[in-house]
């Protein structure tokens, strides 16, 4: 019975689960083994202490800073045991310093991320068993190459005598009678130095060196002419031919062998370097992105096969000594008044991902993203090297997300992000031209008994039809939203309070209409309208929305199905009472320690068993604990007690804190409570890690900073136990001030994660730009996975974006197996919700943790 065929072993070096994910499958179906590594430092400490018998090591290349590491890695792999074992790099955009690294080691190959299928491909080659073979008997014929010398003269014992001399000196040498027969050996044989008998019957040498000289088939062969006789006349007329040596037949043959060494050192040299520009050729030719070099005056020098492909172009002949400018660049009426790339040709000058605009042959613009780097030879500057890659999948993913970041997913209505921003820029609008707009604020009646009778379907059927039916009575300059589960806003512009109010009534008769069959009975739509008028020159937007909101709480209190307009002066005592006596509360419950803390749980996507998922919440949590050696996160979530006992949650009171500016105050107390906890829970080396939300008043105070430093230490909790949480909002709003905030922080060893991310464009076009170390997937997308591919789809988008920029993802609202089942598709790193555990009303203490799975051992 035959051996069962041995697995090839393959280790692989990638950051991203994802793409680890993706490739592990790609490499498990070509039956290989595989050994995967999530850090350079994972790598490294692999290769130094285990011994391991591998076959070939695939390593997936950072986009973002991770020089230390990635050095180190490249020298062990140039180090035994490994210097000889097929290295593939997977890179977005390769630097110059590796690939000058690749062109010294050998079996090593480039893959760009796009074309990562390649990667089997280009591994069977690699481990093809005559593979090494061939590799060997290239090094070996570059080391050992022969030189091929044609010796040319009308004596047949001269050719002899020359031809044994130089054989027996390694060299190959063709012999020649005759300056026709030379030069036809010189045209179908390849020749790398050419001696030339001056005198012969027809035609003299010098006749041979002018051909050779003057046909791009010979014109790199190297002449030299030997005579018996020293005559001026003769040496003039051999050097103006081309020669670039003469020889005499009376000399000792240590000299002439001496003269002729001389010439092959040049010749090996000469190879030696068209060899090398070769293979970077090839290297360079294998990167899949756009290469392109340009001189000191910006003119293009070179380009590789890429560069070609994606502009349309037929070959770089089109390309080469034009204006770099001129032949590539995109151009229309406005552009390039500021453009950094142009003025970064021929410079001292680096830049990194800047984007701009290529013109195709077709003459359709294409966006791009660039790495300039400049070229220096001997110090000197000698242009500039750019490497470039299509974004125009990357745009139109952008768009997409900025689609959906501005606009409801279930109406295809604007979201209440957006039209809250729209509506800041309508009013100062307003307040410049003195036009009267109004705000309609809309409620739907009793819209939770049909989701609780007819089901979720129905309900989004409902939703669906109010928006199609509003979208059709608006007039075409009005704008509407969904701005929350049942609720939609309009804005009518250039009206007064009598037309307002008229419209109003008109889109709620308008929704009486609507009638929509859930099974067995049929369901009606009726909504209290809102009504407020933008008549004050400092109202702001958030002003105004609570002014229309009021209204409408008090059209419900009518009877439902009723319009309200808002009266400053009646209304708004009807609700100030509210307003401060929450304030009041919020000021008492900092003051007596009236909130309390819950803690809920965040699991590694990786430590659960998706086999036979429990139906039960909280199950998963449990396996958790029982299999864990000591190390939990939990996120910090804040109530309030009322003065009954009962708990409040924070969209009860956080909306009148940051009205009243107690959120710092409220901040501070979160953290220094939640340090209190973590510092009792008994929390060796930092093994349980807590993530706090902070504020944008917080981020935006003068105090926030040393406050928090001062917590830590007084608590003695080491920084990295702690992961603050902050909104897009908040962060972009100020973004200077957010980054120096950051950046300070975790360089005390803090770590930062952007929470719902997703919820606006502003942090896919942001996120590089902010130090973050994890994302926190926007939950709204998370909990309707399993309902539409719509969401699923932007949850992969999401997490591929985060780990293209190097950040860990983390997704909230996980209720049901399975959105635990696609978010491990997604994959997603880490994951939050009920279905893993609910919120614990106190962070459990290590050794009461420790006890427990003893227990449950036992």
């Amino acid at each position: 019975m035959p051996d069962a065929k041995i697995k090839q072993r393959i280790l692989l070096v990638e950051e991203s689960a994802t793409l680890r994910y993706i490739l592990g499958k790609i490499l498990q179906k070509q039956g290989l083994e595989l050994l995967s590594v999530d850090s350079f430092n994972s790598a490294i400490d692999t290769l130094q202490n285990v011994t391991l018998n591998l076959d070939g090591i695939i390593v997936g290349w950072p986009n973002y800073e991770n020089f230390e590491e990635s050095t180190r890695l490249l020298v062990l792999l140039d180090r035994e045991p490994y210097s000889e074992i097929p290295v593939i790099l997977l890179a977005n955009d390769a630097e110059v310093e590796l690939l000058s690294w690749m062109s010294t080691r050998r079996k090593t190959a480039l893959v760009p991320w796009e074309n990562y299928q390649e990667v089997t491909t280009s591994l069977a080659t690699l481990l093809a068993p005559g593979q090494e073979i061939i590799e060997e008997r290239r090094q070996t014929t570059r080391g050992e190459r022969t030189t091929r010398v044609l010796f040319v003269d009308d004596s047949k014992s001269i050719r002899t005598y020359y031809k044994r001399l130089l054989e027996r000196n390694g060299y190959q040498v063709e012999t020649a009678e005759s300056v026709k027969q030379a030069y036809d050996i010189a045209t179908n044989q390849p020749i790398d130095i050419a001696i030339v008998d001056y005198f012969m019957p027809d035609e003299n040498g010098y006749v041979l060196c002018q051909k050779l000289r003057d046909d791009e088939r010979t014109a790199n062969i190297r002449t030299a002419v030997i005579t018996g006789t020293y005559l001026d006349s003769v040496i003039r007329d051999c050097l103006q031919a081309g020669a670039i040596e003469c020889m005499f037949k009376n000399e000792a043959e240590e000299l002439f062998l001496a003269r002729l060494s001389a010439m092959r050192r040049f010749i090996e040299v000469q190879y030696s370097i068209e060899q090398q520009r070769e293979r970077l050729q090839a290297i360079l030719e294998s990167v899949g992105e756009g290469v392109y070099g340009v001189d000191n005056n910006g003119q293009l020098t070179f380009v590789n096969h890429a560069t070609l492909k994606v502009l349309g172009a037929d070959d770089d002949d089109s390309l080469i000594g034009k204006s770099a400018f001129d032949a590539l660049h995109y151009s229309d009426d406005d552009s390039h008044a500021d453009d950094q790339l142009r003025d970064a040709y021929g410079k001292d000058a680096r830049l990194h991902c800047w984007e701009t605009r290529f013109k195709h042959h077709s003459g359709k613009p294409i966006p791009v993203e660039c790495t300039v780097h400049p070229l220096k030879l001997n110090g000197k500057q000698d242009g500039s090297v750019i490497a470039f890659r299509d974004i125009s999948n990357q745009k139109l993913l952008e768009e997409k997300l900025r689609w959906q970041a501005t606009h409801d997913h279930l109406t295809d209505l604007y979201n209440r992000r957006y039209f809250e921003s729209y509506l800041e820029k309508e009013i100062k609008d307003a307040q410049r031209t003195d036009i009267m707009n109004a705000l309609v604020y809309i409620d739907l009646d009793r819209f939770k008994y049909v989701n609780d009778t007819a089901g979720h379907d129905t309900g989004d059927r409902i939703l669906l039809e109010i928006s199609r039916v509003l979208s059709k009575e608006l007039r075409r300059s009005d704008v509407m939203a969904r701005i929350g589960g049942d609720e939609f806003a309009i804005l009518l512009k250039n009206v007064d309070s009598a037309l307002a109010v008229k419209l109003a009534n008109e889109y709620r008769a308008a929704l009486n209409n609507i009638s929509v069959n859930g099974g067995q009975q049929i369901y009606h739509v009726h909504a209290s309208f809102g009504v407020a008028m933008l008549d004050d020159e400092n109202m702001t937007a958030g002003d105004l929305m609570a002014n229309a909101d009021i209204a409408c709480h008090i059209a419900k209190r009518m009877g439902r199905n009723q319009s309200h307009l808002y009266d400053q002066g009646s209304d708004e005592r009807n609700v100030m009472g509210t307003e401060l006596g929450w304030s009041s509360r919020i000021r008492a419950a900092l003051d007596n320690d009236d909130f309390e803390l819950h803690y809920q749980p965040i699991v590694s996507m990786a430590d659960i068993n998706l086999n036979n998922l429990p139906a039960q919440d909280g199950t998963i949590w449990q396996a958790f604990v029982n299999g864990n050696d000591g190390a939990f996160h939990y996120e910090v979530l804040v109530r309030m007690r009322g003065e009954n006992g009962e708990l409040y949650y924070p969209n009860a009171f956080l909306p009148t804190a940051e009205r009243f500016k107690l959120m710092v105050e409220l901040d501070m107390w979160v953290l220094e409570n939640a340090l209190k906890d973590i510092s009792a829970s008994g929390n060796p080396k930092g093994k349980v890690t807590l993530s706090i939300n902070l504020s944008g008043h917080s981020l935006d105070d003068d105090d926030a900073q040393s406050n928090i430093i001062k917590l830590l230490q007084k608590h003695n909790v080491p920084p990295s136990s702690i992961v603050f949480e902050i909104t897009e909002t908040s962060a972009i709003a100020n973004l200077e001030q957010a980054n120096r905030f950051i950046r300070d922080l975790c360089g005390i060893g803090c770590r930062f994660s952007l929470d719902d991310f997703g919820s606006g464009f502003c942090s896919f076009a942001q996120l590089k730009n902010l130090p973050t170390n994890l994302v926190k997937i926007d939950g709204q997308f998370v909990k309707s996975m399993a309902r539409g591919a719509t969401d699923r789809a932007i949850v992969t988008a999401m997490n591929d974006v985060a780990h293209s920029l190097g950040r860990y993802t983390v997704a909230e609202y996980v209720e049901s197996p399975e959105v635990l089942r696609l978010l491990k598709i997604c994959g997603v790193d880490k994951v939050q919700g009920n279905y893993v555990s609910r919120p614990l009303t106190e962070l459990p203490c290590i050794n009461v943790v420790n006890l427990h799975k003893r227990a449950s051992s036992e």
